[in-house]
């Protein structure tokens, strides 16, 4: 059967009601604007890291006055307000909205302990610059471990990445010697190994 879909405000080819209960009928998500596989298919679990995969940090940092620079050298991240200012990485939004085309996916990051705001900015950063395609998808915990899914896409092995069960895809070219996992330079590589994995 045909399921020609019409567009809706998103752009998304959305399926006339008629075919929503048809067997073989793609499913979508009208809020992720992207066409999934059969029904009563299960998506694969994927988990994005924020700081340094979805989130430029240094660009934080370099919005911070001189006198906070200095005052927290070496601490940026327990900076008062220092997540609200960060920008998107090249790449990593409409990365992100692939992905959720493609995968059961999830934003799993850590907000530092000692700085409260840090929680509430990477909510709002993540309202800001994903909206709806990451409703009530961000995760802040200190043990990444503790999440069940099959990829995690994250910068450094802390925080619990390093025993993530499933398979680590190490984000940027940083080295760390204990930690011995392919490596992907940025989004585009990313994207390209990530789409024959679904």
């Amino acid at each position: 059967m045909n399921y020609d879909g019409v567009s809706c405000a998103g752009g998304a080819r959305c399926l006339p009601p008629a075919c929503y209960n048809m067997p073989d009928a793609p499913t979508i998500c009208p809020r992720m604007g992207a066409f999934t596989r059969k029904k009563n298919q299960m998506k694969k679990v994927l988990y994005v890291d924020m700081d340094n995969v979805l989130v430029d940090f240094q660009s934080g940092i370099n919005r911070l006055p001189k006198e906070l620079r200095e005052r927290y050298r070496g601490n940026y991240d327990e900076c008062p307000g220092i997540f609200a200012l960060m920008d998107p990485l090249e790449g990593a939004l409409a990365a992100y909205r692939e992905l959720s085309g493609l995968f059961d996916t999830y934003i799993l990051s850590t907000a530092p302990w000692h700085n409260p705001s840090a929680w509430s900015d990477k909510i709002m950063w993540v309202q800001r610059h994903l909206g709806d395609v990451a409703h009530k998808r961000l995760i802040l915990s200190h043990h990444k471990d503790k999440n069940r899914g099959h990829f995690l896409i994250d910068d450094r092995p802390n925080n619990g990445a390093r025993h993530f069960k499933g398979e680590i895809i190490k984000f940027g070219d940083k080295h760390y010697p204990d930690w011995d996992v392919p490596s992907y330079r940025d989004w585009d590589a990313v994207l390209a190994y990530l789409r024959t994995r679904q």
